[in-house]
């Protein structure tokens, strides 16, 4: 009986061992079920190109002391030119025909553009609706060598990284056939580059943050109009996705930190000997659908 006392602990102390290894090794097969049945997840390739649209800014930064536009905005009489069934459809094609001739180019002159017209093409790319008429786009156009010459070393760089790393071999594997890699000799041989921010937040009068509303949507249909309307003068260009290369950008332009780079366009005329990939689009019936 004695004997049995003086081991009650011991018994103890293995029995809680053995209760700890237990649950040890349940907790360790729920981990490994957990990690085998959760998808991996691939981080992001560039932040600043996530689509922001979602984000909104915390309540006290809008709504406290909120000193916005008038809270009525006169409204005028609106006129517009009607035209017949027959010239829609005459100017319905020949639109169509001429954006239709839109291609990615890639071999861009160093011939000189007049300044007048990329001037007037980013007026119209203004013309875009935007939510809340918040107008959330800067456009910033690099004409200077020096700028030029910089954009081109940061893209290259952040490209070469991509292409090696971050991308994957499925992104890589679909950008072989169109024979694109990190060497963006456009870059610095274009006439202009223009350089798309979307502001994701702006300012108040009193210098609180203001929410600008579907900011990524409403400058991506900008965008849609810029192309449409360098078609139209006889320019082109490519569009580039600058990933990565945001924040050394903004800061080799001084743009502040409410803008994040979302597209970047070098502008010109192609070059003599240009080429562009063999490629065709989608028919009418493969892109709408009427109900």
């Amino acid at each position: 009986m004695t004997l049995f006392s003086s081991l009650t602990p011991v018994f103890i102390a293995i029995i809680c061992v053995l209760i700890g290894v237990i649950l040890k090794n349940t907790n360790g097969e729920k981990e490994k079920c957990e990690t085998k049945t959760k998808p991996v997840s691939r981080p992001w390739v560039d932040e600043d190109l996530k689509d922001g649209t979602d984000h909104h800014l915390e309540e006290e930064e809008v709504d406290e002391e909120w000193q916005g536009l008038e809270e009525n905005v006169a409204h005028v009489p609106f006129f517009a030119e009607r035209y017949s069934e027959a010239e829609m459809i005459k100017r319905s094609q020949m639109f169509y025909e001429l954006l239709n001739k839109r291609r990615s180019v890639r071999f861009l002159s160093d011939e000189p553009v007049p300044r007048e017209v990329i001037d007037n093409v980013i007026r119209t790319a203004g013309t875009s609706p935007s939510g809340a008429h918040t107008e959330p786009w800067t456009f910033v156009v690099v004409q200077d060598p020096y700028l030029k010459r910089k954009i081109r070393e940061i893209v290259e760089e952040e490209e070469e990284i991509n292409y090696k790393k971050r991308m994957g071999d499925r992104w890589v594997n679909d950008l072989k056939r169109l024979r694109t890699n990190w060497i963006k000799e456009y870059l610095d041989t274009a006439p202009y580059l223009i350089l798309i921010f979307k502001q994701v937040y702006g300012f108040l009068p009193n210098g609180k943050k203001k929410t600008h509303y579907y900011n990524e949507i409403s400058v991506s249909i900008a965008c849609g109009i810029l192309l449409a309307a360098l078609q139209n003068v006889g320019l082109y260009t490519v569009t580039s996705t600058p990933l990565n290369c945001g924040p050394q950008i903004r800061v080799l332009l001084r743009r502040p930190a409410n803008e994040k780079l979302l597209l970047l366009l070098p502008v010109g005329y192609p070059r003599k000997d240009a080429t562009v990939p063999a490629l065709t689009r989608k028919p009418l019936e493969d892109i709408m659908v009427v109900m």
